[in-house]
């Protein structure tokens, strides 16, 4: 792990987003953070150029609108054409027809080398719904310890059909292919409170996977690692009176300030 965010750090990946207008400016800073350069595009006319120039593309779903949705697919058939690394975050797919068709015809139509999500919007892309259907999502919509047996076979088997990596985060996060599951155990229930740690995560993964084309699954644990950790760092400098706003700084200067030493020692992980 130490040296996927050496190799962020070395080759400064460029990343386009077309992200959460929610969380924008964060997911570019947490880009900058880890060592990678990102840009920001979602207009039509624009996304085909600014797609070719980078090496990773993080969609993000969180505020679709009819404007962005075509430059998503746009962009997305752009990265597959150039052999670029792909990242879905389908953020709230099951809340609403218009984002679960979104996320699910995205999955469809474009190759992707990361789908990132909470277990419910995983479950929502097994299913094509906001319900369970079927044994293979029959799995709780928490990852804990009493259904982290579930959930480990769930997201390896997703992952095997969709042909990419599959990331559930949560209180316990699984980053797995086909084959193999990282179970971490890292950060803090205080991030659920700022807005846009999931979405940080993305872009910043998306920079992982371009600095480390040849190990995909190591890069995405890597980056869950470096931001549960940085969740722990941010948490630990926390004063008195502080809240929720300065903990969304704290965290991604701890990332900025992350050094492969401090992650080889502190992320807490196994593979299954």
């Amino acid at each position: 792990m130490k040296t996927c965010l050496e190799n962020v750090r070395t080759t400064v990946p460029l990343v386009h987003n077309i992200t959460n207008y929610v969380t924008v400016n964060d997911v570019a800073n947490i880009i900058l953070a880890c060592g990678g350069s990102p840009i920001m595009s979602d207009n039509s006319e624009d996304v085909v150029d600014i797609t070719t120039i980078c090496g990773g593309l993080n969609i993000n779903i969180g505020t679709l609108n009819q404007r962005t949705i075509p430059s998503m697919f746009l962009a997305g058939n752009t990265a597959n054409k150039l052999g670029h690394k792909v990242l879905l975050d389908p953020v709230g797919a099951g809340a609403s027809r218009l984002r679960t068709d979104t996320a699910i015809k995205l999955v469809q139509d474009v190759k992707f080398d990361v789908i990132r999500g909470n277990i419910s919007e995983i479950k929502t892309l097994a299913t094509g719904s906001g319900t369970t259907k079927g044994v293979d999502a029959d799995v709780a919509d928490s990852v804990t310890e009493e259904t982290l047996d579930d959930a480990v076979k769930f997201v390896k088997k997703l992952a095997k059909e969709l042909g990419c990596i599959i990331a559930i985060t949560g209180a316990i996060d699984l980053v797995a292919d086909g084959d193999s599951c990282y179970v971490i155990r890292n950060g803090r229930p205080e991030m659920g409170k700022i807005t846009g740690t999931g979405c940080q995560l993305s872009g910043m993964m998306t920079a992982f996977l371009v600095a480390n084309p040849k190990e995909p699954l190591k890069a995405a644990a890597a980056a869950v690692c470096v931001m549960g950790i940085a969740g722990e760092i941010g948490y630990e400098h926390m004063q008195e009176g502080e809240g929720n706003s300065t903990y969304r700084n704290r965290i991604i200067d701890a990332v900025y300030n992350m050094d492969g030493k401090t992650l080889e020692e502190r992320a807490k992980y196994e593979i299954r």
